[in-house]
């Protein structure tokens, strides 16, 4: 499904991302974990096509395709999704209209239908259920006002009415309580465990790992991927630290 070979990427004149390769399969869930600095949300943003990032070596293919090449509307429309480790505000355009919008500019780049009202707000309906978010917050600006927790969930929400076949989440347990987390990673799960889909999660800690069990952990220190195991390398990590796991 993804595909990375000696990705090389820069930000300014700082080489950030020193040849990382990666290769992530359909059904399977990637944990990558590592200290500050090492490069973990320039890889998300780098994938999700964020400007001021510049791939100076190397390759990325989603599906079969070359995606480095490709506007971040093209990309969302092949089924990527980015979600953001301090998601965005957006004054006076309400959640429901945003997400409607977003959706059936996505269908009508694959040819299909565009929902109708009736139709996505049932959509709607459902996953905002799944996350245990009101509807009423998705009539809300989108974020404004919203705790961290809450832009969490509602971006679970937007998640799961894109319906992507690849997920690239950047700490989504960054300021979650520990209900909200439980909440969040079950979304993560009802949205995205599919043998036909695939989540890249990017955190510090262990506490996400127990809700969204990964089938892989890598570490990822100056720019490259260093050391990969199951997900008890994530156990070790958290006991141990990363110098001394991956030295």
């Amino acid at each position: 499904m993804l595909k990375i070979e000696n990705l090389h990427a820069t930000i300014g004149d700082t080489e950030i991302l020193k040849g990382l390769s990666l290769e992530i399969n359909a059904g399977e869930v990637h944990a990558i974990m590592g200290p500050n600095g090492a490069g973990k949300s320039t890889l998300a943003y780098v994938l999700g096509g964020r400007d001021g990032y510049e791939v100076t070596e190397g390759s990325a293919t989603f599906n079969g395709q070359d995606i480095l090449d490709m506007d971040p509307h093209e990309r969302a429309a092949l089924g990527l999704f980015l979600g953001f480790q301090y998601p965005v505000e957006i004054p006076g355009v309400s959640n429901l209209q945003f997400l409607r919008e977003s959706l059936n500019s996505q269908r009508k780049s694959r040819d299909e239908e565009p929902l109708s009202g009736g139709e996505f707000i049932k959509l709607a309906k459902e996953k905002a259920a799944l996350l245990k978010m009101d509807m009423d917050m998705l009539k809300r600006a989108v974020n404004v006002g919203f705790s961290g927790g809450e832009k969490k969930r509602n971006e679970m929400v937007q998640m799961g009415i894109l319906n992507p076949e690849l997920a690239i989440l950047d700490e989504t347990d960054s300021g979650l309580d520990i209900d909200a987390l439980r909440t969040v990673g079950s979304g993560i799960n009802a949205i995205m465990r599919d043998e036909k889909k695939a989540v890249l999660l990017i955190t510090h800690y262990q506490r996400l790992l127990d809700e969204v069990q990964p089938d892989y952990v890598h570490v990822l220190a100056k720019g490259r991927i260093v050391k990969t195991g199951g997900p008890e390398l994530a156990l070790q990590l958290e006991e141990q630290g990363y110098e001394a796991v991956a030295a």
